[in-house]
Formats: structure tokens, C-alpha cells, sequence
């Protein structure tokens, strides 16, 4: 009688064949304008006890370790695809939202859940921490998937964020559940002041440390590699895979970020061997895409809809606090001094996508052993598909509304509507233009039109960004090594006379 390997075939069929139908499925979502991710996460539910499926999954430490090195997988990916460039305009922006952001929108977000559910403060504020950041895989693969362009400003402040804020996002969950537990234990006022800054220094100190330094030294690897052995593109994605996920692995035991180090380490690598790590990116693309699936499929068998439902109302409470006070708030209080403008103030406010993250950190205070800390997996669950449903699936929209996605190259009619009917160089001098179309006359006679446009913008360019000098509107059409080359003009005055004379009255 021949050895039975059912136990290896049927689990193997079920789980690729759930994987295989998902991503079919997903692709015609996108078609349809809805996030791919939310297909995942329903497959997973429906394979779950809630679901035709009967499949009763509680093991929180198995979903917990896939949940990371998939995010680990997701931010490696994201780090090889951000250009030293787009530090130009989103680093310092960036940086702002994921550190005093995500404590901004925490705050506000913990707050509502006291009142709304009911919860403890400490309570309350460890479900702001764990909604309260955006998500890597869920911006990746959105803003990737939108069919729009968006200006540089707006997309490089939106990636960087989303691979910087978890970190902090996972430093706030650890150290309010140990807030936590210590008030659970009527210890909280032993609790030295400086602990937490102290955990804050270590955390992205060795982050910081060990991501930039692992991925110097890989990309020295990788360059003398190319000479030596000359490994195909499949097997330097391999490398950076293994490496990534090593360093990821290193800077947690050693009490530092992982997530930061990751993201970091695939910054330095793309930058400084390009030409090494370009054949592996589709390799990678790839799985980034088998990491988001695994991770989502994984999650949406883990939770419970039914147990969700019990919070139903009070949850999508804190949903509307989060998406319509606590993430605008704090994007505002962030960009306002950075000379943003409201469109792209608004824009990045609701593009604050929450994906697998808030349901990984909802598990960190299940395994610590917080009493009540189911609450915080149905909270997340609804939070997840609200933000997938609501903000994943109208990105497109709202780019075009708020005039923050660039024409496409082909699309002269799209074109002309954003960089106006004409152009020049733009080492074009103002005062011949002002002369030319009778602008009113600059401070500076001698700046060319370049010049003159920087200056009134008073931050880094980008193409698309817009001024206006009397009845025209000078816009950045073309943009080089952060320097502007063209200059589109609009004259403001011709459409309100066509304006004025298509009205009847």
C-alpha cells in the first residue's frame, strides 16, 4: 500500500488554489475601482470560521511572524524603489508626518475610542497607536495600481512616509501596552519618565545604524559581484531578499527597528549600485505581491467578522475620526509650515491608507497577554476595510479633484489644461515676458523665468507646481535634476474674456 500524501496535497491545492483565484480576482477588482487587497482579505474571511470555509485559525504567533516578514518583504521592496531625488521634496515632509504625525493622529484617535468604546485611557490610546499610521503594502501597491500620476511632491512625501511611519507606529504600540500592563498592575507610577525616550533612541538608532551601514556595505558586495560571478536577476533578488530580511532579523533582536532598517537598507542598496539592482525588480515586484498576498489571505482567516460586528457602530465612530479629524488635523499641522498647498494638503490626508499593519499590531497586545485585547482585532478589521473600501477605491478621484495628478505624456488636451497653451525655456528672462505680454514688472529685472518661478513657489519645484503674476499663471512643465527647463504659461485673462463672452447674460 502506497504512503497517502494527502496531508501534503490538500493543504497545498486549498492554499494555492486560494492564492491563484485571489489574485485573478484582484486583477479585475482594479478594473473595477476597488483596492486588490480587500479581495485577499474577504478570501481570507471566507475561508475562515465565519465563512463557508469552517476553518476555526487562532494562531496569533503564526500570523504574527508571517505578518512581519511579509511587511519586511513589502517596505525592502518599497526601499529599492525610492530615488536619493525624491528626498529633494518629500524627506523632510516625510519624516514630519511619520514621527509627530502618526503621535497627532494616535492622540486624537485614542481619545475617540474612550468615549466611543468605552475603553481605559491606556486602552484608548494602544488603539490609537496600532490604527494610527499609515501602511506600507496598502500605499505601495495603491498608488501603483491608481492609474494616476502624481506630482512628485505628493507621491515622494506619500511613499517615504509610509516606509518611515512604521516604525514609530510599532514603537508607540510596545510601549503603551506596557503602560498597560503596569496600570493593570497598579505599577504605572514606577515607570521612570525617561524609559520611553530611551526605547525611542535605541529603536531607531540601531534601525538607523545597521539599515544604512548593511546596506552600504551589500551594495559594495553587489558591484564586486557583477565582476566576479556575474549572477542572473532571479538570483540578486534572491540576494537582497535574504539579506534584507537578515538585516530585518539582526536590528530587531538587538532592540532596534527592523522595519526601519529594512526600508533603509533597500534605499541605500538601489541608490548605490543601480545599474546592479535594476534586472532584480521584477523578481522582487513579485514577491512583494506573494508577501501582500500570504500576509492579507492569513489575516482575513485570523479574524472574526462576527466578533466585529458587536463594535459595529462605535468602531465606524472612530473610522470617521480617524479619516475626517485625526489624519487631516495632523496633516495640516504638519505641511502647513512646509508651504504646502490645500489640494495637496487634502490629498495626502485621505490617501492615509491602513492595510495589514493595524491588524499585525492589533496581535502585539493578544500575545503580551493584555486583558480585553480582542476588541482591538475587530477594531482594526473594521478600520482596515473601511480605509480600503472608502480611500483605496477612489484615489484616482480624488487625485483629479484636488489637481494633483500630472497629464500623461500623450494627453495634449490634459496637457494644456494643466501647464496652459504655451511654454518657454526656462532661462527665458522675466523681463522680456513681462514686456512681451505686458505682465506687471518683477523686483528682479534679471531673473529668467526659472528663477522668477522658484522664488515665488518658495519651495523645492516639481513639475505642475503654479504661480501667478498678474493675469498669468506660470507652471513647472519640465523639470531636471531639480532644476526647471520649462516653463508653461497660462493666460488668465483670455479665459475669463471666452468665459465672459460664452454667457448669455
Amino acid at each position: 500500500m502506497l504512503l497517502s500524501l494527502d496531508f501534503l496535497a490538500i493543504p497545498l491545492l486549498i492554499a494555492a488554489g486560494l492564492v491563484f483565484v485571489s489574485l485573478l480576482a484582484g486583477l479585475f477588482s482594479v478594473r473595477l475601482g476597488f483596492s486588490f487587497l480587500v479581495v485577499f482579505l474577504i478570501a481570507g474571511m471566507l475561508l475562515g470560521e465565519d465563512g463557508p470555509g469552517g476553518v476555526a485559525f487562532k494562531d496569533f504567533e503564526l500570523a504574527f511572524w508571517v505578518g512581519n516578514v511579509a511587511l519586511a518583504v513589502i517596505l525592502l521592496d518599497g526601499g529599492l524603489r525610492t530615488q536619493y531625488r525624491t528626498f529633494r521634496t518629500g524627506l523632510k515632509p516625510a519624516l514630519w508626518l511619520a514621527t509627530l504625525g502618526v503621535v497627532v493622529t494616535a492622540a486624537l484617535t485614542g481619545v475617540a475610542a474612550h468615549f466611543l468604546l468605552g475603553l481605559s485611557w491606556p486602552m484608548a490610546l494602544l488603539l490609537g497607536a496600532i490604527v494610527g499610521s499609515t501602511d506600507a503594502a496598502a500605499v505601495f501597491a495603491l498608488l501603483k495600481t491608481s492609474g494616476v500620476r502624481l506630482n512628485e511632491r505628493v507621491a515622494a512625501t506619500l511613499e517615504i512616509e509610509s516606509g518611515l511611519n512604521d516604525p514609530m507606529a510599532v514603537y508607540l504600540t510596545l510601549a503603551l501596552i506596557g503602560w498597560v500592563l503596569l496600570d493593570a498592575q497598579n505599577a504605572g507610577a514606577d515607570m521612570a519618565w525617561w524609559w520611553p525616550l530611551r526605547d525611542l533612541a535605541l529603536q531607531f538608532g540601531w534601525g538607523a545604524v545597521l539599515g544604512i551601514g548593511a546596506g552600504w556595505a551589500f551594495a559594495l558586495l553587489l558591484r564586486r559581484l557583477m565582476v566576479w560571478a556575474r549572477p542572473s536577476g532571479g538570483v540578486r533578488a534572491l540576494l537582497l531578499t535574504s539579506a534584507g530580511l537578515s538585516v530585518f532579523a539582526l536590528t530587531t533582536w538587538v532592540g532596534g527597528s527592523g522595519f526601519l532598517a529594512v526600508y533603509l537598507f533597500g534605499v541605500l542598496v538601489v541608490n548605490r549600485a543601480t545599474q546592479c539592482v535594476a534586472p532584480s525588480l521584477s523578481a522582487m515586484d513579485g514577491f512583494a505581491w506573494l508577501a501582500q498576498a500570504s500576509m492579507f489571505l492569513l489575516l482575513g482567516l485570523l479574524v472574526t467578522p462576527s466578533d466585529a460586528l458587536d463594535a459595529l457602530l462605535p468602531a465606524l465612530g472612530v473610522v470617521a475620526t480617524l479619516m475626517l479629524l485625526a489624519r487631516p488635523l495632523s496633516v495640516w499641522i504638519v505641511l502647513k509650515p512646509l508651504r504646502f498647498d490645500w489640494r495637496e494638503t487634502a490629498f495626502i490626508s485621505w490617501v492615509g491608507l491602513r492595510g495589514a499593519v493595524p491588524i499585525v499590531l492589533a496581535i502585539f497586545p493578544v500575545m503580551a497577554g493584555v486583558d480585553g485585547a480582542e476588541i482591538f482585532v475587530s477594531v482594526a478589521l473594521i478600520v482596515v476595510m473601511a480605509s480600503l473600501l472608502l480611500q483605496g477605491s477612489t484615489i484616482s478621484w480624488v487625485a483629479r479633484r484636488c489637481e494633483v495628478a500630472l497629464p500623461d505624456e500623450d494627453d495634449t488636451v490634459r496637457a494644456r489644461e494643466v501647464f496652459g497653451d504655451f511654454e518657454v525655456p526656462g532661462n527665458a528672462r522675466m523681463a522680456d515676458l513681462c514686456s512681451f505680454y505686458d505682465w506687471p514688472a518683477v523686483a528682479d529685472p534679471s531673473l529668467s523665468a526659472a528663477e522668477w518661478l522658484a522664488e515665488a513657489l518658495g519651495r523645492p519645484p516639481v513639475e505642475g507646481d503654479h504661480a501667478n503674476l498678474g493675469a498669468a499663471e506660470l507652471s513647472v512643465r519640465q523639470i531636471e535634476d531639480g532644476e526647471i527647463t520649462r516653463v508653461g504659461i497660462r493666460l488668465l485673462h483670455q479665459n475669463a474674456a471666452e468665459a465672459a463672452n460664452d454667457d448669455p447674460a
